[in-house]
């Protein structure tokens, strides 16, 4: 299995977020991309590749180019309204309010944000477009013919909307590889999601098409982050009715309730025979994991992986969430090394 990873991700560091009504270091941090490193290393599961540029065409197959627009200018704002520390959004817009965007930073923050989870320093953007080059060379491993690859992208992307970023994400990564898929011939792709957090960016992007089902299994939003969106009722829309798939659990659920949830997720998956599948990746389904509420344990991670790979279809990994420090790499290599063992 081919490892796609860049060092470009650490431009992304020193920032912050606001949890538990402070201004707190971030959860997402560099040192999550060292520890998956080092368990991959140690087990030998593949060599490591460097991203190769695809430029912003396949990001705006996904992304809205105003928002595109703002990321990449965002810090230059920032700082030209003599703000030297990380940016992050203090207000955001209401359901009833007008969807234009202001002239001033911090209205382009709120503008684009659903959340103060995506804190912007000077090297952000540069981290971000690395993991959407990250997750495109995964494509173009696996669209060339390998059975398998692991994007190691960070920042992550899920939750990241078309116009909208949020929950750590700004660029959703996993959503640019699917439709980079489809762009190069395949007739259909499925998105597993098995993070903690519901992919809420993934869903909405393709919510109204039939060419990619998305598959979610996730806290119940009714107890969880991201709150308004991973309801079992929400099927798809228009043409993509149907296409979409919620697992909502609740807090406290072991593996013996979400692998029941995978089982059914798989099986929907099998159903649509996809010619590829893109893994939207996380293990904050950990128990130990700070700021998440599953219990499962490091050697479910490789009946994860052996599952996966009973699908037997051409398959990206694409990191998302993950953020117990010390248990990360394990929990991460395990699922790797069950899906090529599997």
């Amino acid at each position: 299995m081919k490892i796609i990873h860049t060092d470009r991700h650490l431009g992304h560091s020193g920032h912050v977020e606001l949890m538990n009504g402070r201004v707190v270091p971030a959860f997402e941090k560099p040192e999550r991309v060292a520890m998956i490193l080092k368990a991959i290393g140690e087990r030998n599961l593949g060599p490591l590749i460097e991203p190769t540029a695809h430029g912003l065409d396949p990001v705006l197959k996904v992304h809205d180019a105003n928002y595109i627009r703002f990321l990449s200018t965002a810090w230059q704002l920032w700082t030209e309204d003599g703000r030297d520390f990380p940016a992050l959004p203090s207000f955001w817009r209401a359901p009833g309010m007008r969807y234009i965007e202001p002239e001033t930073v911090d209205g382009k923050f709120a503008h684009f944000s659903f959340d103060a989870g995506c804190c912007i320093v000077a090297g952000t953007w540069d981290a971000v477009q690395a993991a959407a080059d990250t997750a495109l060379t995964g494509v173009d491993l696996v669209a060339g013919g390998e059975k398998t690859a692991f994007a190691l992208c960070r920042p992550p992307g899920h939750h990241a909307h078309q116009a909208t970023m949020g929950g750590y994400c700004f660029v959703n990564n996993a959503a640019v590889a699917a439709q980079s898929f489809r762009d190069r011939g395949a007739a259909r792709v499925a998105v597993l999601d098995v993070d903690y957090h519901h992919g809420n960016g993934t869903q909405a992007i393709f919510y109204e098409r039939p060419d990619v089902l998305v598959c979610n299994i996730h806290g119940d939003p009714r107890q969880e982050f991201p709150y308004f969106l991973g309801y079992a009722d929400e099927t798809g829309a228009g043409a993509g009715e149907g296409f979409n798939a919620n697992f909502p659990l609740r807090w406290g659920t072991d593996f013996g309730g979400w692998s029941a949830a995978l089982e059914a997720a798989c099986a929907r998956v099998e159903a649509y025979a996809p010619d590829v599948v893109v893994v939207s990746l996380g293990v904050d389904t950990y128990k130990e994991d700070p700021i998440s509420q599953f219990k499962l344990d490091s050697p479910d991670y490789l009946k994860i992986g052996a599952r996966i790979a009973k699908l037997a279809k051409p398959t990206l990994f694409v990191m998302e969430g993950g953020y117990a420090v010390e248990a990360i790499g394990i929990n991460v290599a395990n699922t790797l090394e069950g899906f090529l063992q599997g």
